[in-house]
């Protein structure tokens, strides 16, 4: 297994139907549980282990996630209120890297679990219109709002994968 992609990359083709709308949106929704279960029980040493070589820590992959999925709600309500509005970057790395970083990991939990709500509620209420809105991403061109849904809801998945990956090779 490629450690560092235990799920694999993200692939759509075309234009995502409603059932697969819908299948993402629901796995966005059920994020925060499955966060929570995969990080249940860990002690502090076992949250500061790092899913891979030269990889981040466990303390560090919730955090990101929390920092990562507040960036793509607020692209998504930019989107949804500007004409394809050029986004910002943020040094990922470097942000984990960030003191807020090394805090207990129940902070962004509850964080993820309150933005997720709010966020299932925005995409549950986008229209057909909606879905085609675009936001201009620096380095990827030209993404629309429904295959974003997607990348986000591999995304969760993919960190979720790190851990659960994580705690199945060290048999914690």
């Amino acid at each position: 297994m490629d450690l560092r992609y235990p799920i694999g990359k993200f692939k759509y083709e075309g234009e995502p139907t409603t059932e697969v709308l819908e299948k993402w949106i629901i796995e966005i929704e059920e994020l925060p549980l499955q966060l929570t279960e995969a990080v249940e029980g860990l002690r502090d040493e076992q949250l500061d282990t790092a899913y891979r070589s030269e990889g981040w820590t466990i303390r560090q992959v919730v955090h990101h996630i929390a920092d990562s999925h507040l960036n793509s709600y607020s692209r998504f309500k930019l989107a949804l209120t500007e004409n394809n509005p050029t986004i910002k970057l943020y040094e990922e790395g470097k942000w984990a890297e960030l003191p807020d970083s090394k805090l207990p990991i129940d902070i962004s939990l509850k964080l993820i679990e309150a933005l997720h709500s709010r966020w299932v509620c925005l995409l549950r209420s986008m229209k057909s219109d909606d879905l085609g809105k675009t936001f201009q991403h620096p380095e990827s061109g030209v993404v629309k709002l429904g295959i974003n849904i997607g990348i986000y809801a591999w995304h969760g998945r993919h960190h979720v994968a790190h851990i659960t990956s994580t705690r199945d090779r060290l048999g914690w």
